[in-house]
């Protein structure tokens, strides 16, 4: 009986969690859709019904100014893999050394990046175009992946990980043994926060990925065009050439994919590495 009236109350939860990810699959599931379409039947079919137009959507957005899609892809895989990589080992190195070194400033330093969580990207966009103007790097590959580096909210995740994985006793058993600050670090530490690590990448990919604001203000070239921008020129094109909405709906589905691709490949070592950490602990 007392199972019979908790279910109920089960049930609202897991609702509410279906509406969720409907909301958040019906659009993915409109690109999809909405990709197989020709340029006649986007505006003459049903919303949901496939098309016969996906191999010739295909052929018509790599062909695009000489397959400008391409280096549109791999810029963004540049930007998106090289800033979240240098961000996760910059993260790393940041939330380990705040989380188990005792120096002067330390509070300081974790107020002032607590404090960098609170503040728009928005903000900061204009600032540092004009920084990145006045030494002459706008416009450059640079100007896009420094400002990814130096992520507050990685690092203090990197620190909270840190302190919870790392147990202090190891490093001081690692000391005893004539271990140094680099060797202690890239032997023990980093292997302990690998899970952490994977998050952090993660987050940053994702984010450098989606990132519209900061390449379309600090780019002028659009042969250094990540994705979003690259896509927002052919939307922008489409007012006066509807024809071009197949290849941006063709050009959104493609840039889908390889973040499903990722979540997926490392998803099995996320888990994997939680769930080593849980039976070690």
């Amino acid at each position: 009986m007392p199972s019979q009236i908790r279910r109920p109350a089960g049930v609202v939860p897991t609702a509410i969690l279906l509406l969720g990810a409907l909301y958040c699959l019906l659009p993915v599931s409109w690109v999809l859709v909405a990709a197989t379409k020709s340029k006649g039947e986007l505006f003459s079919t049903s919303t949901f019904a496939p098309g016969t137009g996906l191999l010739s959507n295909l052929s018509d957005l790599f062909a695009y100014r000489d397959g400008v899609f391409w280096l549109w892809m791999l810029n963004t895989l540049l930007y998106a893999g090289g800033g979240a990589l240098l961000s996760t080992a910059v993260s790393a190195v940041s939330g380990y050394a705040l989380a188990k070194y005792r120096f002067p400033g330390r509070n300081l330093i974790f107020n002032l990046l607590i404090g960098g969580i609170l503040v728009p990207a928005v903000v900061l966009a204009i600032p540092q175009y004009l920084l990145f103007s006045r030494i002459g790097l706008a416009d450059t590959y640079w100007s896009v992946l420094l400002p990814q580096i130096l992520h507050p909210y990685s690092i203090y995740l990197a620190r909270v990980y840190a302190t919870a994985a790392v147990p202090d006793a190891l490093l001081e058993a690692g000391r005893i043994d004539g271990a140094g600050h680099w060797l202690l670090l890239r032997r023990v530490a980093l292997p302990l926060m690998l899970p952490g690590m994977v998050t952090i990448f993660l987050f940053q990919f994702v984010a450098i990925w989606n990132n519209f604001l900061l390449p379309f203000i600090m780019l002028g070239d659009d042969q250094r065009f990540p994705l979003t921008v690259g896509l927002y020129t052919l939307l922008a094109a489409g007012a006066n050439q509807p024809s071009l909405y197949n290849l941006i709906l063709t050009g959104t589905l493609l840039s889908v994919v390889p973040l499903i691709a990722l979540f997926l490949t490392m998803q099995r070592h996320w888990r994997t590495d939680l769930a080593g950490g849980a039976v070690k602990s």
